[in-house]
């Protein structure tokens, strides 16, 4: 049971309000609700480029990305979710399984199941994905490709022929031909 006591043993503040980021050495050394608390990344998030990182190059992998930084080149996670933090500045293309952009993204963003864009972000770039969420607010200069995986029907001619009179819709839904 927590007590009072056991904050001021601890040397932390009695009236503080401020939040202090915990540096791990282990992960397994501090309560997962702290760990959560103090890192700014989404639950699913395995790695992290912070907002003082400059890359340029190409950047491949297998696990969730959350990328606050800066990156010129290429960005490939093809069967994981890259998340542009607010600070995060890429110019590069970008393939991903979902991509979240929060932050400003120049160049083409294939994200195969789902790309979505909040109110704080920017794009200019093509999109291309099966699934689109865009938030107002959200700035996108480029075209947007959807694939569904299904193929695209084409519009029947005969449909565009102007409406049939009574008598030969009655022999339409009739199968037999009017006098």
């Amino acid at each position: 049971m927590w007590k009072k006591e056991d904050v001021k043993s601890q040397g932390v503040p009695e009236n503080s309000t401020a939040t202090v980021p915990v540096v791990l050495s282990s992960p397994a050394s501090v309560d997962s609700r702290e760990s959560k608390a103090a890192l700014p990344v989404s639950a699913h998030a395995a790695a992290c480029i912070s907002q003082g990182i400059r890359i340029k190059g190409e950047v491949t992998g297998s696990e969730d990305l959350f990328l606050d930084g800066h990156l010129e080149g290429k960005l490939n996670l093809e069967n994981s979710s890259l998340t542009v933090g607010p600070n995060g500045e890429i110019k590069a293309d970008i393939y991903a399984r979902e991509v979240i952009v929060r932050g400003r993204v120049d160049g083409k963003i294939v994200g195969r199941d789902k790309i979505q864009l909040w109110s704080t972000g920017n794009v200019a770039g093509d999109l291309q994905t099966e699934r689109l969420t865009i938030e107002d607010g959200a700035v996108l200069r480029g075209r947007v490709e959807i694939e569904t995986g299904k193929p695209i029907r084409v519009a029947d001619p005969r449909a565009a022929q102007p409406p049939a009179t009574k008598a030969s819709a009655a022999a339409a839904n009739s199968g037999s031909v009017a006098n």
